[in-house]
């Protein structure tokens, strides 16, 4: 006497199984609901990012090569050009944390104009106050430390599941494919030299100060003086590190764009941006001013309060298959 289960049979009771527990009274009494976000921690640092003030020089991008021991990055199509002598990487990946990019529109006249202009982006980490990258590691590998807020990555812990690549709302986590044995890499904001009393690398070479290294809260203070400022005004730029003892540079503020990226975005990042062109248009992407860490778990949350659902789609199921073997059986009998 043979017993069988059809593959459609089980997928489709399963399906509407599914479906009843989501439409049952436990459901309906529990409605999803975003949990509390994290906040940032009082002594958090961070970074402000000045587009106008970037000359586009990569000298950040040759410094964070440097003092995290990376190696030159060269796109495939770009090799035989650049002969193997010549870091050209495109945008951040396993092997650059850290990368500047350039807009370009029509003639590109004017520096930091959406029409016929060009500006300058920097891409890596954000250091997210509520990272999706640590809501989605399974191992803990990605880690937020309770009081800088930087976010760092273990590769002793890491088990190469990528899940953090994926779950970045930005996508900076980038893993080594073309390793053998590769790993996840991203900016860690230079944490081994801050340990040493050092700034983070491209903070610390930027000629313009257009990284600006400091205390978030006092580097929202400052960004907030710079868009409370009149347009061609000349202002006194910080370099290296808010409140530092470095000269500071002296230009004409920028017609920066009145939303200042960061301070929301996913529910708020450690590194902040003053652009002149509409941050989009950067690569910048347009996010919730919550993050999806708070989303997912919020619905986790709800679903195993009390194994109620689990349990109750465990039963569903259990039912299913008592029921198919049933059915099984009868299909045997002689008719």
């Amino acid at each position: 006497m043979s017993i069988s289960l059809g593959r459609r049979r089980f997928l489709q009771g399963s399906a509407a199984g599914a479906v009843s527990v989501a439409a049952s009274p436990v459901a309906e009494a529990a409605p999803f609901e975003r949990r509390e976000p994290r906040q940032l921690p009082p002594k958090a640092v961070g970074m402000l990012y000045d587009s106008t003030l970037c000359v586009g020089c990569k000298a950040c991008v040759s410094a964070c090569k440097q003092a995290n021991g990376m190696p030159a990055d060269q796109p495939a199509h770009l090799v035989a050009w650049g002969e193997g002598a010549w870091d050209m990487a495109e945008d951040i990946s396993g092997y650059t944390l850290n990368v500047i990019r350039v807009y370009q529109n029509g003639t590109m006249e004017q520096k930091d104009r959406e029409k016929d202009g060009f500006a300058f982006v920097k891409r890596h980490c954000l250091h997210c106050v509520d990272p999706s990258c640590i809501s989605v590691c399974p191992v803990s590998a990605m880690q937020k430390d309770p009081e800088t807020g930087i976010v760092s990555h273990n590769p002793d812990a890491c088990i190469g599941c990528r899940y953090c690549v994926y779950g970045c709302p930005f996508n900076v986590p980038q893993y080594q494919f073309g390793e053998t044995f590769g790993r996840i890499n991203k900016c860690q904001f230079c944490n081994h030299l801050q340990k040493e009393g050092k700034l983070p690398a491209c903070c610390d070479v930027c000629p313009t100060g257009a990284s600006l290294f400091g205390m978030v809260t006092e580097l929202q203070a400052e960004a907030e003086r710079r868009l409370a400022g009149k347009p061609g005004e000349m202002y006194s730029f910080p370099r290296g590190k808010l409140g530092g003892d470095r000269l500071a540079h002296e230009a004409p503020l920028g017609q920066y764009q009145p939303h200042l990226y960061g301070k929301n975005e996913s529910g708020g990042t450690q590194v902040r941006y003053l652009t002149g062109v509409p941050h989009e248009r950067l690569g910048l992407p347009k996010l919730p001013d919550y993050s999806y860490a708070a989303v997912s778990e919020g619905m986790q949350h709800t679903l195993y309060k009390g194994m109620v659902a689990p349990l109750a789609l465990l039963a569903g199921l259990v039912a299913l298959a008592r029921r198919g073997v049933k059915s099984g059986k009868d299909e045997d009998l002689p008719s």
